[in-house]
């Protein structure tokens, strides 16, 4: 499918974009439930500023994590940590229990594989789960989820959640979506802003790269890439 590149001049209009993107997405969806995957890093102020704008039903949504650091959940690295934080404050009505969150207290190996139980557990019957959104965002360096420039993580094809001991970026020991579970999701949508990201920006878009942010692009759903001008700033 074509990927959709949104320009904006203004973290307002970020947030426009975004909110009508999730707003697509929901009204779109058929199931029972509102299946919503979350990163990190600057994305959960953004969303967090998004959600009391869209029109649902809260009770129908989950939330999981497209990526997970295993830290505490007070550690401030735990990316469920900060999304308890920005978003389960009262701005709108979910639940904490509406989150799929890991067990810190397991190794990662089986962190990764009681995170996959949990994942499948809400899509039963389905041999890949079909996430309704993912919400995403890209390093400096091009990584996107825990998937980064020449791991193997980026050829697995046999689990949907996989362990990382060795993350080039701290912390070192995470789980992360693979990519055949993100590329079946109905809408994968990045949020990138920044001057720190212009480089790969262009690689991606003007250059074609290779990079893990660029090979998320589910054949039977919607890509887009949010940037703002920081970002777009070498395309």
């Amino acid at each position: 499918m074509p990927v959709n590149l949104v320009r904006c001049t203004s973290n307002q209009q970020v947030n426009d974009e975004l909110a009508k993107v999730i707003q697509e997405a929901v009204d779109r969806s058929t199931g029972a439930k509102f299946t919503i995957g979350l990163s990190g890093g600057s994305l959960p102020q953004t969303v967090a500023a998004v959600l009391p704008r869209i029109t649902t039903d809260w009770k129908k949504w989950v939330f999981f994590f497209c990526d997970e650091r295993v830290v505490p959940y007070d550690d401030k690295e735990s990316t469920f940590g900060v999304y308890k934080q920005q978003v389960l404050n009262g701005t709108v009505p979910i639940k904490e229990d509406q989150f799929v969150v890991i067990n810190p207290d397991l190794p990662a190996k089986e962190c990764a594989l009681d995170y996959e139980a949990k994942v499948r557990q809400h899509f039963p019957g389905d041999s890949m789960p079909v996430f309704d959104l993912l919400l995403l965002g890209m390093g400096p360096d091009g990584h996107t989820a825990s998937l980064f420039p020449g791991h193997p993580l980026c050829e697995v094809k046999d689990v949907l959640v996989a362990p990382i001991t060795d993350s080039p970026k701290p912390p070192p020991t995470r789980v992360t979506l693979t990519f055949p579970v993100i590329n079946n999701a109905k809408y994968c949508v990045f949020v990138c802003l920044g001057d720190n990201k212009a480089e790969k920006i262009k690689e991606i878009f003007a250059d074609k790269a290779d990079y893990p942010a660029a090979r998320v692009n589910p054949p039977s759903g919607q890509t887009y890439w949010i940037i703002d001008s920081a970002a777009a700033s070498k395309l």
